[in-house]
């Protein structure tokens, strides 16, 4: 059985994993820092950019492909998807914008409720299959 939702967000999910991985790595080779982000506060942003989407791309995939496994509407589930890769587009920019001490930009916030509103709402339709 083919998965062709699940394979387009994946594909999404390994573009922007690999743009994030880059821009980390030049973050590391500008502040000549191998581990960790030796205190300098771009590479640290770049690498809970990247680090935010391996966390969380896993979950969504599998959810994803579970309930197209299932027979889930296709179009319902590209557009949970789409949302998906947009929050986390959404997340990336707002760890990289400026912001006040305790303060989360108005990117990051919006790629924070649209990640755990996808994951919730994936969860529900997974569970409502089940019974």
């Amino acid at each position: 059985m083919q998965l062709p939702v699940t394979a387009m967000v994946a594909a999404g999910c390994a573009i922007l994993l690999v743009i994030l991985a880059v821009d980390t790595i030049r973050h590391r080779l500008r502040a000549k820092v191998a581990f960790g982000d030796g205190g300098d506060a771009k590479l640290t942003s770049a690498s809970r950019a990247h680090g935010n989407l391996a966390e969380h791309a896993p979950i969504v995939l599998i959810m994803l492909g579970l309930l197209e496994y299932n027979n889930a509407d296709g179009t319902v589930l590209c557009w949970i998807g789409s949302i998906f890769l947009a929050g986390r587009v959404a997340h990336a920019i707002g760890l990289y914008t400026p912001s006040e001490p305790g303060k989360a930009p108005i990117p990051r916030q919006i790629g924070v409720v649209v990640t755990f509103g996808t994951m919730l709402v994936l969860a529900a339709m997974l569970v409502a299959g089940l019974v």
